[in-house]
């Protein structure tokens, strides 16, 4: 579900993060979580399967939240997150 192009707004919140499309309303409202494969530096998933693997994954893989007290806390994540959500 690719949105560029399109008018939109996002709101990283460091709870969730909502994507609105002008005509379609808000099109996305995930949770803010990014699960890595510390090993590879892979993205194993984002939003709410990341949310589940938290507390649940074996040592080389490791949900983290990138927003953390309002703020981009790793802007690397982040960015690869939105990636994920917006292409």
């Amino acid at each position: 579900m690719s949105f560029i192009g399109r008018d939109m707004a996002i709101d990283l919140g460091t709870a969730n993060t909502l994507v609105y499309v002008r005509g379609r309303g808000i099109v996305l409202n995930e949770p803010s979580v990014v699960a890595i494969n510390t090993n590879t530096g892979g993205i194993l998933a984002v939003g709410s399967e990341a949310k589940k693997m938290i507390g649940r994954t074996p040592g080389n893989i490791v949900a983290v939240r990138p927003l953390k007290d309002g703020v981009i806390a790793d802007f690397e994540i982040t960015e690869r997150m939105l990636r994920y959500f917006i292409l």
